[in-house]
């Protein structure tokens, strides 16, 4: 529990103290954001405002991780370092993203394409990785790897770990559209996932996960990070995490739950993301099929913008969502462990 504490605490308190400085590089480089033209009126005020801030939750992420282990009794495990390794890849390829994007004076990064290819093959390496290196199950799971317990095979498994992984770094890019709203929202799903990862490791009877642990240390490592850069990024915000901080949190995300055996569980953990993908993709839909918008504007938070909330309404009730869905993710993952453990 120690440990847990201080890997949060070191990467809170870095990206709380480092994030000013990078604020000060930025501007001084003139890394500003560029500002999407189609999208809400209000949103171009916010042109110029620094971006890039993932640098400093990748790293602060990092510091808090390692710092975790030391001291402590707590080592480091294959499954922990690739989760880790991960979230920094997709945070590297989420930087080139924005630096091409301030570069061309335009908020348009790498060619879809390109990007695509660079997830393609993070993904895949996190996949074969996890499975020839990790050595991790290849059952589909939602709260166990007992549990449904369906084999899929090696390559079933890296098929569905390549699609959850990109899914999961597009679903909190997208969600990124608000001051603060992508940092609170998966702040509220790495701490579940913190508590979980703790408590596998405490009932290793029922979960087998020797990595539990050092996965956990990942998790609050990286809720540490993501509160310490809300701090700065809560509206109105002074940074951007950008695509380098969006690309690492949702990579982040899929890999702990796929090395957690919580598969299923994370479309209701990360439900708030889950929900703004799915506005996209029904707006795409709807409006290549029956010629009509569904939304005002896709992903729905800046519909609401656009019915007249307030910014910083949208994104407190979106918070609170996100927090209500990972409480729901916990509190099944809860039962199942009720239930289980009257078995065992």
């Amino acid at each position: 529990m120690l440990s847990l504490m201080e890997s949060g605490g070191v990467g809170f308190l870095f990206a709380l103290f480092a994030t000013p400085l990078w604020i000060r590089f930025v501007r001084e480089r003139s890394l500003g954001q560029q500002i999407r033209e189609d999208g809400p009126e209000s949103h171009h005020a916010k042109a110029g405002t620094p971006t890039m801030g993932g640098v400093v939750i990748v790293v602060a992420a990092v510091l808090g991780y390692l710092m975790g282990h030391v001291g402590t009794s707590i080592v480091f495990t294959r499954g922990g370092i690739l989760a880790m390794s991960v979230t920094i890849a997709s945070g590297v390829l989420g930087l080139l993203d924005d630096y091409l994007g301030i570069r061309n004076a335009r908020n348009l990064g790498l060619k879809k394409r390109g990007k695509l290819a660079g997830q393609l093959i993070i993904a895949g390496l996190f996949a074969t990785l996890a499975i020839g290196w990790v050595h991790t199950s290849t059952h589909l799971s939602f709260t166990r790897v007992t549990f449904p317990g369906w084999n899929l095979s090696e390559l079933g498994w890296v098929a569905i770990a390549v699609f959850i992984v990109i899914g999961s770094s597009n679903a909190v890019n997208l969600t990124d559209g608000l001051d603060g709203l992508a940092a609170g929202s998966g702040a509220f799903c790495f701490g579940v996932l913190s508590i979980i990862g703790y408590w596998q490791f405490r009932h290793f009877a029922i979960y087998h996960l020797h990595a539990a642990l050092d996965l956990g240390l990942v998790a609050v490592a990286l809720v540490g990070a993501c509160l310490g850069f809300l701090w700065w990024n809560a509206a109105p915000a002074r940074i951007y995490m950008g695509d380098t901080g969006s690309l690492a949190i949702g990579t982040g995300l899929g890999a702990l739950c796929l090395l957690m055996n919580l598969d299923l569980l994370l479309p209701i953990i990360g439900g708030l993301f889950v929900a703004e993908t799915a506005s996209v993709i029904l707006q795409v839909v709807s409006f290549r099929v029956f010629h009509r918008r569904i939304f005002r504007m896709a992903p729905f938070h800046h519909h609401f913008e656009l019915r007249g909330w307030p910014e910083i309404t949208v994104i407190i009730r979106f918070w609170i969502l996100a927090g209500l869905l990972a409480a729901l993710g916990l509190g099944i993952f809860y039962g199942d462990f009720l239930r289980t453990a009257k078995v065992v």
